[in-house]
Parts: C-alpha cells; sequence; structure tokens
C-alpha cells in the first residue's frame, strides 16, 4: 500500500516536451500524450478539458483560477493533480472522485476547509497545503509525522456515509428435497471474518477507521451468522482469544460447539502474543451433529516431512504457516427431517468437515496447488486408516470416495487455477504451469499425492463438486485491488445435492454507491459469507453409532 509523504516544498519544475520530427509525422506515427499543462493566466477552463479522460497528469498551476467545476471527477485516471498557485477559495466535494490521485498540490490559494470528500483519496502520496488559510487543527495535523495520513483518515472518518442498506441477497433455490426416501438436509456456511490485525488502513485505505475497528465488525459478522444459522459453520481469520472469548460463548448459546486451531506460529509464541494469532473454526448444531473427533492439518510440518532433499519445499512451502482443520461429526436423529426416518442403523452417518486457508500470494501459485494437495491426502488418510468400527459392515477401512466430505476454505485461488482443477477434477498434470517447474515431483510422489506413471499426474480419491462458480458468484472477495471468487464450498456429488444457495451482494448497489471496497459500513469484512443447502443420502450402515480414530 501507499506510503505518504507529509510535506511538500512549494516548486514546479519545468516538465520537458519533446516534439515529433516532420518525417514521423509524414509517416503517419501517432503520438500518445497522456499529460496537459495549462499555465499563464488563465480565469476559466473549457468544457472540453473534462472529455479528456484518458489524461493521468494534469497541471493548472499559475493561472487566476477561481473555482474548479465538480467535472473534474470525469478524469478518473488522474495520477497528478496541480492546481497551486492560483484563487481557488474551495474545492468541489467531487474531487474525492479522484481515487488514483498519488499527488495533490494546492498550496498557495485561499483555501479555508477541505471536503471531507478528499479523505477518499487514499492513494495519494503527496498533499500541497501550504499558502492557504486553512485551520490552525488542520495545519497543525498536516505539520505532525504521518500528517498526511492523518489528514486523510480525519477527513474520511467524518465524511458521513449515505449509501442505502445493501439489498438482502438472493437465496437462489437449485433443487427440491427427494421426498421419497430418507435424506439428512442441512445448510453450510463458510466466511473469512477479516481478523483485526489484517484490518488496517495501510491495507484498506479506502474505509474509515470506526468501520475497521473489531469492536464494530465482530458485531455485524455474528448477526449475519445468526441470521443465516447454518447448521455447519467454517470461519478464517479468527484470532485465538476471539475464538474463545466471543464466538464459542456466544454461538453455544445458540445451540453450536465448535473447534478451533491457530496457525502454526502460534507455537513460536509467548502466551501474551498467541492470542492474537488467528486460525481456523468449525461450529456445528449439537442438536443434528456430534463430534467423533477433530484433526489439525499443518502444511508446513508436512513440508518438512515430505522435503525429500527439495529445496523448494524447504524454502517456499515449508515457510508458510497455513492450516487445515478438519472435524468428523455424525448425524442424528434430528438431522433427518425431510418427514421420512431412516432406518435406525443409518442414523448415525459421518460426515467429515473441513475447512482451511491456503496462502495467499498470487506469486506463490506453487505454495496453494501443494498444500491442496496435502490437505488431500490428508483427509483421505483419516478415511483410510480409521479403525474399529468400520461404518461399512464387512470392511477395515473407509472408501474415500464414498466419505461424505464438506471442504469449505479460503483457497485464495480463481476457478481457472490449479488448485481448483485439482478439486474439482480430482486430478492435475504433473507438469501443470502452476508448479512453475520447481522440484516437487519426487517429494509428492514419495508421501504427498497418488501418481500415475502413465498419464502423467496427480489424483486425490475423492469425488467433489464446488457449490459456487462465477456464474452465480462473481467474487467472493471484494477489495479495491482485487474482486474474484476465491472462497468455496466443495461437497461429495456422489452423495450430497444443492437444493440451493445465498448469491451475491447485488452488484449495482456497489456501482450506484462508488462503493470502492469492503469492509464497508455494511459488510464487515472483505469477504463475503457463502451458504449452501445440501441434501445427503446416507451411504454407511451399521449397528449403531461408529467412530473412526484418527492416527496417532
Amino acid at each position: 500500500m501507499s506510503r505518504h509523504k507529509d510535506k511538500y516544498e512549494p516548486s514546479n519544475p519545468r516538465r520537458s516536451h519533446t516534439f515529433m520530427p516532420l518525417e514521423e509525422v509524414n509517416a503517419g506515427k501517432k503520438s500518445q500524450w497522456m499529460e496537459l499543462e495549462i499555465t499563464g493566466t488563465i480565469r476559466n477552463l473549457s468544457p472540453n478539458l473534462w472529455k479528456l479522460q484518458h489524461l493521468t497528469s494534469l497541471y493548472l498551476n499559475d493561472n487566476n483560477l477561481t473555482r474548479i467545476p465538480p467535472e473534474i471527477c470525469r478524469l478518473t485516471c488522474l495520477v497528478q493533480l496541480d492546481l497551486s498557485c492560483n484563487k481557488l477559495r474551495n474545492l468541489p466535494p467531487e474531487i474525492g472522485e479522484l481515487v488514483t490521485l498519488r499527488e495533490l498540490l494546492l498550496h498557495n490559494n485561499y483555501i479555508r476547509t477541505l471536503p471531507l470528500e478528499m479523505g477518499k483519496l487514499f492513494k495519494l502520496q503527496i498533499l500541497g497545503l501550504k499558502g492557504n488559510p486553512l485551520s490552525t487543527d488542520i495545519m497543525s495535523l498536516f505539520n505532525e509525522v504521518n500528517g498526511t495520513d492523518k489528514i486523510l483518515s480525519y477527513l474520511l472518518d467524518n465524511l458521513p456515509i449515505t449509501a442505502p442498506l445493501p439489498p438482502m441477497r438472493p437465496w437462489i433455490p437449485l433443487g427440491h428435497p427427494d421426498r421419497t426416501r430418507p435424506t439428512c438436509i442441512f445448510t453450510v456456511m463458510c466466511y473469512n471474518v477479516l481478523c483485526d490485525k489484517y484490518a488496517t488502513r495501510q491495507m484498506y485505505g479506502y474505509c474509515p477507521s470506526w468501520v475497521l475497528k473489531w469492536e464494530y465488525r465482530r458485531k455485524s459478522i455474528l448477526e449475519e451468522i445468526r441470521h443465516y444459522s447454518a447448521d455447519i459453520i467454517s470461519l478464517q481469520e479468527v484470532e485465538t482469544e476471539q475464538f474463545y472469548n466471543y464466538f464459542l460463548p456466544e454461538l453455544k448459546r445458540d445451540g453450536y460447539d465448535g473447534i478451533f486451531s491457530p496457525k502454526s506460529r502460534a507455537k513460536t509464541m509467548a502466551e501474551s502474543d498467541r492470542r492474537y494469532v488467528d486460525g481456523c473454526a468449525i461450529f456445528y448444531r449439537t442438536a443434528k451433529f456430534s463430534l467423533v473427533y477433530d484433526h489439525l492439518i499443518e502444511f508446513n510440518q508436512l513440508a518438512l516431512a515430505n522435503a525429500e532433499g527439495s529445496d523448494d519445499m524447504l524454502n517456499r512451502v515449508m515457510t508458510k504457516d497455513n492450516i487445515g482443520l478438519a472435524a468428523l461429526l455424525e448425524t442424528k436423529e434430528a438431522a433427518w427431517s425431510n418427514g421420512i426416518r431412516p432406518d435406525p442403523s443409518q442414523i448415525h452417518q459421518p460426515l467429515l468437515v473441513c475447512t482451511a486457508h491456503i496462502h495467499w500470494d498470487p506469486q506463490y501459485c506453487d505454495v496453494k496447488l501443494v498444500q491442496t494437495m496435502m490437505l488431500m491426502n490428508e483427509l483421505k488418510q483419516l478415511t483410510q486408516d480409521a479403525v474399529g468400527h468400520s461404518f461399512r459392515p464387512g470392511h477395515n477401512k473407509a472408501d474415500p470416495s464414498h466419505t461424505q466430505l464438506l471442504l469449505c476454505g479460503d483457497f485464495n485461488s480463481l476457478l481457472d487455477s490449479g488448485v481448483i482443477e485439482f478439486l474439482n477434477s480430482s486430478r492435475i498434470s504433473a507438469n501443470h504451469p502452476d508448479f512453475k517447474e520447481l522440484g516437487y515431483k519426487a517429494c509428492l510422489q514419495k508421501g504427498i499425492a497418488n501418481f500415475s506413471d502413465k498419464t502423467n499426474e496427480f489424483t486425490h480419491p475423492f469425488r467433489l463438486s464446488t457449490a459456487y462458480t462465477t456464474d452465480v458468484m462473481p467474487y467472493s472477495n471484494y477489495t479495491y485491488d482485487f474482486k474474484g471468487l476465491i472462497d468455496y464450498i466443495f461437497y461429495s456429488k456422489n452423495t450430497m445435492v444443492p437444493l440451493g444457495l445465498l448469491g451475491p451482494v447485488d452488484a449495482e448497489w456497489f456501482r450506484e454507491n462508488k462503493v470502492l471496497g469492503c469492509p464497508h459500513r455494511d459488510i464487515p469484512s472483505d469477504h463475503f459469507s457463502l451458504l449452501v443447502e445440501l441434501e445427503m443420502s446416507p451411504t454407511y450402515s451399521g449397528l449403531g453409532s461408529n467412530g473412526f480414530i484418527p492416527r496417532r
């Protein structure tokens, strides 16, 4: 994010210009000019100026301008704007629409107040204010360390948010319950709640400070969770302290229980710091599900254990402390509520629920893919290494392809990525470009993924579909710099059918109200929650309740 300069000495170096030689003109060469300088004793500006929407720099300094019209907001590509040394008494509020501005020079005018809308210029690095009769409070704030930042924050924090509440997100029906046989119908939510330590003005400069405060956002997050009242809730970026002191006690009142694990770095920290480490959480409605066991998946530990001498595994994958968290749940009788009572031997169905938060950096698509392969291998082991009573009579081991699996999380990967291809298709080429031709193949073959020499592909045994695609949800992450679908709910397509899902926030609302990104007053995270209703068919029969026993 931008770091602002706080002092700007009035100076107006002349910009050098070059002229196209006549022979180049005659040869048909076209010029491309992105800057425009109008300097002299100009009092009025032609309305045609505001049609030059390609401009990135506009120099109107050293004139006799007394006003800047609202139409300046049309120049949405401006990076530099010099209005210094004029006779301006105020600025139009529309100047706040020029959000790409990095340099705004206003010194030596007659400006007494700054429009609050200027607070929206979050990319501003250089602000020139000297030589204006601004209030003592504003100038003293400006003269402080990080003065430009502080002025922008002050203006934005005091700017009223006039946008109406966004329309209710639509519920999109996808099918009807099967009333001819017993099925388990439940809802699942996936939500990256944006933990407090990441919600800074440096990251989200377009947000007022009060919108980013955890005390404000957590109330809206909990209200949203309670509003949709999903039977299973998977959360990412939950701080340790907030899980134990806020989410868990609040949701227990609503009939949930939950599990949590922080990212791996927590193990190396003092107790006072550990409580601020974020991680993943799974909540489940206790009337419908019971917990058999839970299992933590630490990608850095798996990388260390399976490196096989790979420098890339050690230097790129092991250094990232992302995690996955799995919970084996078992259905209760109350979960079978579609009108047909199941056979008593089928009431206690296993449901493996997993949430994960995959590495974020687009430059590390190889790490994202390797982490996802590790995740699927661990889930395979959780089902294959179950001992004791099997959910399927006559089988000592569970077949992963018949396991009821829910996989939810922030995968930080678009639909066309290797991560989503691997999850959706159960396979991926060993030469996939997301591996970046790095040295992963040997260690992946040995302990992380099934490999076929015949097809040169890595595979996993689950048969999954994603409930959300860009046709339904163009983006689950909405910031100024990035908008895309990176959160997903995957389900076992052999045994589960989606009956409906929660649609997107109205795109027209964002456009009409010029919402640059989230969080927002009415949207407490930079991610949108996902919600799916699923119908699950029984796959296991047994004599009463059975449980998987995890590997030790």
